[in-house]
């Protein structure tokens, strides 16, 4: 390799021509799912104070929202249901007329090109508010596959494209995956929230999705974040079990994580571009203290730069309308 003067660097990234010409990495809509709140809790649309610009919708209206992100080039929603009944064992996370099975029905029948995916865990259904069964205050495990895989196969039937499951049971991935093939679902996918970080992050989602625990925490279950190799353990667990796609979450402190997870496995590859991630810019930017824009930009090129396939993220429909401009 040559040496400067020979070797200037600079003669192509004298003009966005050359520049856009040998970018490493592009972002593209194709890559975004945008995640909706539906609740029952509310009877017209309603702004979520910790995340500006994003909502709790009705079964009614979220139709609006879905045929904007469609509209927008946005490929694929991630639903959260927040219902109006909730119990010891989140029932109505399976009811088949429960708010995300509605929801389902309403988006496939308007909208049915959009692809809709489905958080299944039982926090924002369970009184208790932690993502299984509790016995003695513990998250008891295998008890709580039975419910997830219910849920799982509830939303599979009303419609979903895909199934997420975000819990972090051990042996979930599986207990889904089985549940679905002999229901006959065999080509339904499972996203994997494979490596889920017992995160700081998630401070805003907790209000959006009211399903802060009402004691305790989710150490037990969701990963230590001073940890890497636990990180791939879990992902090469999930895959064993049938993951069609495995996820990181959250993304920004977890860079590392993505580029090893990358390194190491082949198959598509999501981040979660979560609450915290969003709601930090949002505060910055309404302060004046950012330029937004160019910031969300740089944050996605990072997550993407570090190897995600797949960017989950409150941004993307701005995004697509910053792509269009």
């Amino acid at each position: 390799m040559s040496a400067f003067p020979i070797t200037r660097l600079r003669r192509l990234r004298k003009n966005s021509g050359f520049r856009n010409l040998i970018a490493e990495t592009d972002i593209s809509l194709d890559h975004f799912i945008y995640p909706i709140f539906i609740s029952e809790e509310v009877s017209t649309p309603k702004e979520i104070s910790a995340m500006p610009g994003i909502k709790q919708w009705t079964v009614s209206t979220v139709v609006k929202e879905a045929k904007r992100a469609y509209e927008l080039g946005i490929p694929a929603v991630l639903l959260f249901g927040i219902p109006s009944k909730k119990d010891d064992v989140g029932s109505q996370a399976y009811a088949k007329d429960g708010i995300i099975q509605r929801a389902i029905k309403t988006i496939k029948s308007k909208v049915p090109e959009l692809l809709v995916i489905t958080d299944v865990c039982l926090c924002e259904y369970t009184d208790h508010g932690h993502c299984g069964v509790i016995q003695n205050k513990y998250v008891q495990n295998d008890p709580s596959l039975d419910l997830l895989s219910s849920m799982a196969l509830s939303h599979v039937e009303a419609g979903a494209d895909m199934v997420a499951p975000s819990d972090m049971m051990d042996g979930r991935v599986g207990a889904i995956r089985k549940t679905l093939d002999e229901h006959g679902f065999t080509e339904t996918p499972i996203m994997a929230y494979s490596a889920k970080y017992a995160s700081a992050f998630y401070g805003p989602f907790r209000e959006a999705a009211q399903s802060t625990p009402k004691f305790g925490d989710r150490k037990s279950y969701q990963m230590d974040p001073r940890n890497v190799r636990e990180a791939l353990h879990e992902i090469e667990l999930d895959i064993t079990e049938g993951a069609d796609i495995i996820m990181v979450k959250p993304a920004l402190a977890y860079l590392d994580v993505i580029a090893k997870v990358k390194q190491q496995f082949n198959l598509p590859l999501a981040a979660y571009n979560v609450s915290g991630e969003y709601s930090m810019i949002k505060a910055a930017a309404q302060n004046g203290w950012i330029d937004e824009k160019r910031i969300v930009m740089e944050v996605l090129t990072g997550i993407k730069r570090a190897g995600a396939d797949i960017i989950i993220s409150y941004f993307a429909p701005q995004v697509a309308q910053w792509l269009q401009k």
